[in-house]
């Protein structure tokens, strides 16, 4: 996790081995000052700090092609992180604690979805807390454990290759463990339902099938 600086930690492990990760250029070095900008961690996904949205960074924004930005503060925080450019960029603000007991996996859905959208529409997205290390590290660890099927492991790896301040509190950490069977258990029900509904497909186009020989053999009994 988030030590300031240096070259040991969880990004360490060899990405190359993994499956299904895009590739962004990351780093060759990270610096303290880094954290104070936004990085792209997979394609059209990036991830940093409120001052990467603030009010002096329109052009910065504009530049990077981002569409769409996800802010996440809590309720306290609402007069100083806020949408700075709701005329520019669609936005979903999200109310969300940095603390252990914090409910922060109910968000997952919600903002995959709206990253998807953005993605789908050719957009780019900035995802931002207050830091960039914490809460909208651990939206953007979920979307790329579900989008990429990735263990959390290898998710806060790749993640953290881009990033390297990252430091989702503990009981993030714990909900992003729990997220990784759910994610993979709905994922196995979508391809249980989509080979079920090609089989009926198929099935409905074999009915097809034999009931016009069915009727071929009825005209031609008929015709002779």
């Amino acid at each position: 996790k988030d030590n300031g600086g240096g070259n040991e930690s969880e990004s360490d492990h060899d990405c190359s081995e993994i499956p299904n990760i895009p590739w962004v250029e990351r780093p060759k070095e990270w610096t303290y000052t880094m954290r104070r900008n936004m990085q792209e961690v997979v394609p059209g996904v990036f991830l940093g700090p409120y001052s990467a949205a603030s009010r002096s960074k329109l052009q910065s924004l504009l530049d990077h092609g981002i569409t769409h930005i996800v802010c996440v503060r809590h309720a306290i925080e609402a007069n100083l992180i806020k949408p700075n450019f709701p005329n520019s960029f669609k936005y979903l603000v999200l109310e969300i604690a940095d603390t252990i007991t914090e409910n922060i996996i109910q968000h997952f859905k919600r903002v995959k979805a709206f990253i998807d959208e953005a993605l789908n529409l050719g957009g780019r997205v900035l995802i931002h807390g207050n830091a960039g290390i914490s809460r909208s590290a651990a939206l953007v660890l979920a979307y790329v454990m579900e989008t990429y099927e990735l263990s959390q492991m290898h998710a806060y790896s790749m993640v953290q290759q881009r990033r390297f301040c990252i430091n989702p509190n503990e009981g993030f950490m714990i909900q992003l463990r729990e997220y990784e069977p759910i994610y993979q258990a709905e994922k196995t029900l979508r391809n249980e339902q989509q080979n079920s509904e090609v089989q009926r497909s198929k099935r409905t186009i074999h009915q097809i099938e034999m009931d016009n020989r069915s009727q071929d053999k009825v005209e031609n009994t008929i015709n002779s």
